[in-house]
């Protein structure tokens, strides 16, 4: 035996698990039910196409090499000019093409259907099986509709654009192009969360509804999108604002990137710093009303954040579900082993409820912006509700999930530390954990409606499960107790979420799953980490059900 013969022999690989790719990231029972049931089953043939797509070797090689190829700031060109261009990976480019070409962007608002913002969700929690920085200008894109239609002539001349199709990347002026991205700037370094002590000023200028702004923005994500929205304190007040990146003329807006954010996760996508000096812009619904107007985007891109973080928990639960049937341990798979069949369960009921309220919340806004009051009343708090919890539990989810992988799960070959980078994120982008939590608050105590939307969906469920009726009845006693109120606004919250989240499963999903779910979430014989299902639970018919 020669010498390299005998050193490939130390390198023989077993007990490794195949590549996960291709597979079929549509194959999940909750996400379809869900898809049905909540009116979009027309879209089922085109989720499950992206699905295969989502999941083949192709798109998960593009998912690789956007987050391992970040964009890169172009302040100036050759000669010296500013030009303020964002470069991107070609990786990044075929993300975007196919995740606007599928419905994910703005499309939704042209679809006359029934059922047409579900089936964008089902579509985002499949395509979020790759990489999830290019969701941001796509969720954004999407999510600025509503709020534009406060100005119908704005309206008029962008939403064609923005609900189009066609992925039309490049800095050109806007009503020459076939499709529109479109982002906001609201934060400030002074005042983050709290938009109203903005600094950015908004002066008048002779045409009417057209102001200039001067100002500097600490956190505007996409900055190579064609338009944005943008707070900014108007003669009457805060006011939202259009601006975009070109100007009818051909001329670019002032739109200065001071730099591009080093960020913990999120890396494909550019997050930016701009700075407006005599930036031209475009009023957006009354002056003085900038944070009623721009409210309009942040509620649909909370959507987003709850079910990007179901497609993130999806994703893990797939990638540690491939894992341990392959590895063995100790004389037997590793999926064969109670404790880890445990864990994989726990984790298997948590992606359930995640997936099944992030359809519900999207069932809700599509009935909501077809006029049924009952359902926007409902999705006011809900969606505050289930952005606040699902997106808490995205990280500790994910951590579970990459240690399922073991050290095979730390390392940078494998995509579960970009899964746990930007499980983080969703907590934090359109509100952290408090500003949700006292968002839910809020509309307790202006919209009536909205708390008796929110227990007429838990009523649905009643006697179906002991556990879950003393949980509703906890919860109205939560809510008639005023005192310190503020100060227990998660313990309430929480309570909201997990009501909420085992109605559904109690009246939708099998029994393995609801009984697991509210055994442990509701009844109390749950522990403080994943993997702590009581013994009744039948974790082998959830992962059965589960697992692709």
């Amino acid at each position: 035996m020669t010498l390299a013969s005998r050193s490939a022999a130390t390198h023989e690989v077993a007990n490794q698990p195949p590549p996960l790719s291709p597979y079929d990231a549509a194959d999940d029972a909750a996400l379809l039910e869900g898809l049905r049931r909540e009116g979009a089953g027309w879209a089922e043939a085109d989720v499950r196409r992206l699905g295969a797509l989502a999941g083949g070797e192709e798109a998960q090689d593009w998912s690789e090499q956007a987050n391992r190829h970040p964009p890169e700031l172009r302040t100036h060109d050759r000669y010296g000019n500013r030009v303020d261009e964002v470069d991107f990976h070609p990786s990044w480019h075929s993300l975007m093409r196919v995740a606007v070409a599928e419905g994910g962007a703005g499309s939704a608002w042209a679809e006359a259907r029934p059922g047409a913002h579900v089936a964008r969700v089902a579509t985002s929690l499949v395509w979020g099986h790759t990489e999830a920085g290019h969701g941001c200008p796509v969720s954004m894109t999407y999510a600025v509709v509503p709020a534009l239609r406060h100005q119908p002539d704005l309206a008029a001349v962008y939403e064609p654009l923005l609900t189009s199709r066609v992925y039309d990347p490049g800095l050109r002026v806007p009503t020459t192009k076939r499709g529109l991205l479109a982002g906001m700037g609201m934060t400030e370094k002074q005042g983050g969360s709290d938009v109203r002590t903005n600094t950015t000023t908004a002066t008048p200028t002779a045409e009417p509804g057209v102001f200039t702004l001067r100002g500097h923005k600490w956190f505007t994500s996409a900055p190579m999108c064609d338009v944005f929205l943008v707070l900014a304190q108007a003669p009457g007040g805060l006011s939202c604002f259009l601006v975009p990146r070109v100007l009818p003329d051909g001329s670019r807006n002032t739109f200065r990137i001071q730099r591009l954010k080093d960020k913990l996760g999120n890396r494909s996508n550019a997050s930016s710093e701009p700075e407006f000096d005599e930036t031209v812009a475009w009023l957006v619904g009354a002056e003085g009303r900038g944070v009623k107007t721009i409210i309009e985007m942040v509620n649909f891109t909370r959507l987003d954040c709850v079910a990007g973080t179901a497609a993130i928990m999806r994703k893990a639960l797939v990638e540690a579900g491939h894992h341990t049937r392959h590895r063995a341990v100790f004389g037997a798979k590793l999926i064969d082993q109670p404790l880890m069949r445990n864990v994989l369960a726990d984790l298997a009921v948590e992606s359930e409820a995640a997936t099944a309220l992030s359809l519900r919340l999207a069932g809700a806004a599509d009935r909501a912006v077809r006029g049924d009051e009952p359902e926007r009343a409902f999705r006011r708090i809900a969606t505050a509700v289930g952005k606040y919890w699902v997106t808490k539990r995205g990280p500790a989810f994910t951590a579970e999930a990459l240690e399922c992988l073991g050290g095979n799960g730390y390392v940078e070959e494998s995509p579960m530390p970009r899964l746990y980078r930007e499980a983080p994120l969703l907590s934090i982008w359109e509100g952290s954990g408090n500003v949700n939590a006292l968002d839910v608050l809020r509309a307790l105590g202006r919209e009536p409606a909205a708390a008796e939307a929110l227990f007429a969906e838990l009523a649905a469920a009643s006697g179906a499960d002991a556990r879950l009726d003393a949980a509703i009845t906890r919860l109205g006693k939560e809510l008639s107790d005023p005192t310190a109120i503020e100060m227990r606004a998660r313990r309430v919250v929480e309570l909201m979420a997990l009501a909420l989240q085992g109605s559904l499963l109690v009246r939708h999903s099998p029994a393995a799953v609801a009984d697991a779910f509210c055994a442990s979430r509701l009844g109390g014989d749950w522990g403080s980490t994943f993997g702590t299902l009581p013994a009744s639970a039948d974790v082998g018919a959830i992962i059965a059900r589960a697992l692709p």
